[in-house]
C-alpha cells in the first residue's frame, strides 16, 4: 500500500498551523504544542519546507514561520514533494530509476495511471481547503470535490 512517511504526514499537519496563522507567523514551539511534533523533528521538516520556498522563518522575539503564498495558493502535492520525492508507488514509473522491462510489464499502465491519479488529487488540496474544513460534512465535501476532478 502507498504510505506516506511520518515526516510527510507532519509536513501537512505543519504547513497547517502555519496557514491557520496567515498573514502572521507562528512559532516551532507554538506548531509543536499544537500538533504534538517533537520540536528537533520539526525543524528539521520546516528547515526542508524553507528550503523549498514555502515559509519564510524569522528570528528572534516576535520571529516564527510564515507562508510566502496565500494558503489558497499551496498544494498538498508541493508541501509533499520536497519531503517524500516524486510520488511514485513503484520504482519502474520513478525517472530517475526506471524499468528495462517497462513494454512488457502488464502493470505497468496501472501502476502509471495510480501515480498520476495520486498526483492529481495531491495537487488538487490546496491549504486553504484545509482551514475550512470544520465538520465531517465539509470533509466528506472536499473528499467528494477533489476526486471528481481526476480521472
Amino acid at each position: 500500500m502507498f504510505k506516506l512517511s511520518t515526516k510527510g504526514r507532519y509536513a501537512v499537519r505543519a504547513m497547517y498551523e502555519i496557514a491557520k496563522a496567515y498573514p502572521n507567523g507562528v512559532t516551532l514551539e507554538e506548531i509543536s504544542a499544537s500538533q504534538n511534533i517533537s520540536r528537533v523533528y520539526l525543524a528539521q521538516i520546516l528547515n526542508r519546507l524553507r528550503q523549498s520556498r514555502l515559509i519564510k522563518s524569522s528570528r528572534g522575539p516576535g520571529g516564527g514561520y510564515v507562508l510566502r503564498k496565500h494558503p489558497d495558493e499551496v498544494s498538498l502535492y508541493e508541501i509533499l514533494e520536497p519531503l517524500e520525492g516524486p510520488g511514485c508507488i513503484a520504482s519502474c514509473i520513478d525517472p530517475g530509476e526506471g524499468c528495462e522491462d517497462v513494454e512488457e510489464c502488464v502493470a505497468y499502465p496501472i501502476w502509471k495511471k495510480i501515480g498520476q491519479y495520486i498526483e492529481c488529487l495531491l495537487r488538487q488540496v490546496k491549504l486553504g481547503d484545509l482551514l475550512r474544513v470544520e465538520t465531517e460534512k465539509d470533509k466528506k465535501k472536499l473528499v467528494e470535490t477533489i476526486t471528481a476532478g481526476c480521472c
